[in-house]
């Protein structure tokens, strides 16, 4: 069966759920796991180590899942959150599920919002203050991902972070350096400087800083589960901040989320099986397409090194990163994804491509945009256990420290996901992609993403992954996953190996800095290609269960990350 083929064959309605996660929470003990061995990468060792401990505990991976997700939330809070969403991919055995806990608008959104009077857009409005956030997902999320996968009690999934914002966390460089950034955003609101510019400056790497009101919050979240923060006080709390920084959130925006589970988007790319999220999450749109065009034109079968592999990287990642322009919520977009998905288009997408020459990006479509900075606000976390269950998570607050606002009382900051929208169509998000109608703001919905995490396996070998990135998150997946599957490298080989990027727009290609020799570099312009350098592209953190059993993780060096195995 070709690749497009499968892809259709598995393309269900995008708006399908297999729960309406409606019912009410549960918080009662689940039967333990029979083993407590397994892996975790993550993007701080404090949060690895949280992962640990639930293993060893007798957790399972989505246990554990949610315990480093929560961590993440306090030790690294300019990306991991309460007051964001995310997605997630869970296997356990044949079975694959995603969750979207994706930020929706408020009820008060509306389609011109983030315009003045006279059609043009309201600079920073739909980055910073109260009008940017979207309503939460992580809360009911994290805890709809435990209902469904977890075995241990729910409170004791919490008491890592709990520990951790009580008793305090030593200060990474990467907090420090995220927090220095954005020094300006940060000011702009009293209550979050007092927080995270003590004294008036950066907390000093090395320091332990502690989280009394976060660590309250997450004390009453692991008693009453999500209620504890979408309803009562701590919702008061954030619709009260929302409204004091010009903001439309209620509380009972955030009493009625729900988190939505969907049929992954599954097909077939060089011989393996890979499910990755449907939409809002544009990510696993991105890597069905372009692994589609690269099968279709043998990418395989190119050498490894020199410029061809790179040069049809780049030009199925500017076709598919075009065709991203069309998408939007799944419950309000007219666009049939599956043909874009299916045999047909990605063969018509890959004839157009001139093996020996860049397209022009105006020739594939006619929009024109410009790179924005790539956000580090995003966190991705890969999951083994001993018992066969994997999973990979991919949480945001979009750009560091989200909207800058911070939940004064509850601890937590707020995303600035409404920028994810088109808040005007041919106009540039943060991350620098030009998107369409399809995306436009309107109440309840859920903006695009480009969140990858992906799961792969082939007979009894899997492998859980995604990245950090903003735009280039699917790329950077993408990357360490054909490095895997296709030339057979080890993990650390895989994530350590340098990156490129293409979104179509701005039309060249982003290098890592050393990535490209000097005779590679010549010859991608020579075929038409503009190249920028960059320090570093995505976080890619992945772990493999290898096909006797055994446990592989890496955490992306291009972090402060780190991976860990247990095997009690």
């Amino acid at each position: 069966m070709r690749p497009a083929q499968f892809i259709a064959l598995f393309l269900f309605a995008a708006t399908m759920s297999l729960a309406s996660c409606a019912r009410p929470a549960r918080l009662s003990h689940r039967a333990a796991s029979p083993t407590g061995a397994g892996a975790v990468a993550c993007a701080e060792a404090a949060a690895t180590d949280a992962g640990l401990e639930i293993l060893r505990s007798g957790g399972s991976a989505a246990d554990a899942a949610v315990a480093v997700a929560l961590a993440l939330a306090v030790v690294h809070p300019q990306a991991g959150n309460l007051g964001g969403g995310g997605f997630a991919v869970v296997k356990n055995g044949g079975a694959v599920t995603t969750l979207d806990f994706r930020e929706t608008a408020p009820r008060a959104a509306t389609h011109d919002m983030f315009l003045d009077p006279d059609g043009k857009v309201i600079p920073e409005a739909s980055l910073v203050g109260g009008l940017a956030a979207g309503v939460p997902g992580s809360p009911a999320g994290l805890f709809e991902l435990h209902h469904r996968h977890g075995f241990l009690p729910w409170r004791a999934i919490v008491q890592p972070a709990i520990r951790l914002a009580r008793d305090g966390f030593t200060v990474s460089q990467r907090l420090h350096d995220a927090v220095e950034w954005e020094t300006d955003l940060l000011t702009r609101f009293p209550e979050t400087a007092a927080v995270w510019l003590p004294e008036g400056k950066p907390p000093e790497p090395g320091t332990v800083m502690r989280l009394p009101e976060l660590a309250a919050t997450l004390a009453a979240y692991a008693e009453r589960g999500p209620e504890a923060i979408m309803s009562g006080s701590v919702a008061s709390a954030v619709a009260s901040a929302s409204r004091d920084h010009g903001g439309v959130l209620t509380t009972a925006d955030l009493s009625d989320y729900r988190p939505v589970w969907r049929e992954p988007l599954r097909f077939r790319a060089f011989g393996w099986e890979v499910a990755s999220m449907r939409l809002p999450s544009s990510g696993g749109f991105i890597l069905a397409q372009s692994l589609g065009m690269l099968e279709h034109l043998g990418w395989d079968r190119l050498p490894r090194e020199g410029v061809d592999r790179l040069h049809l990287l780049a030009e199925v990642w500017r076709r598919a990163y075009s065709d991203r322009f069309l998408l939007g919520d799944p419950a309000r977009m007219p666009t049939d994804v599956s043909r874009l998905l299916g045999l047909e288009w990605i063969a018509a997408r890959a004839a157009g491509i001139d093996r020996a020459r860049a397209t022009p990006s105006a020739q594939v479509h006619p929009w024109s945009g410009s790179e924005a900075g790539e956000a580090a606000a995003t966190v991705h976390l890969s999951v083994a256990d001993g018992a066969g269950e994997m999973v990979a998570l991919t949480s945001t607050l979009n750009g560091w420290f989200g909207c800058g606002v911070y939940v004064k009382g509850a601890g937590f900051l707020l995303n600035n996901e409404m920028d994810d929208f088109v808040v005007s169509p041919g106009r540039p998000n943060l991350f620098g992609l030009v998107q369409g109608e399809a995306n436009s703001v309107a109440p309840e919905a859920r903006m695009l993403s480009s969140m990858s995490p992906t799961i792969a396996w082939r007979g009894s070998e899997s492998i859980a992954l995604g990245s950090r990135g903003g735009s280039r998150i699917p790329t950077s997946t993408m990357q360490v996953l054909l490095d895997l599957i296709v030339d057979g490298d080890s993990l650390r080989a895989a994530v350590d190996r340098p990156r490129i990027h293409h979104q179509w727009l701005p039309d060249q290609i982003t290098a890592e800095r050393g990535a490209l020799d000097d005779t590679t570099r010549a010859a991608l312009e020579m075929r038409g290609h503009t190249i920028r350098e960059d320090e570093e592209i995505g976080e890619v953190n992945v772990v493999r269960r290898l096909s006797g059993g055994e446990l592989e993780a890496a955490a992306d060096a291009r972090g402060p990350g780190a991976a860990g195995l247990t095997n009690q």
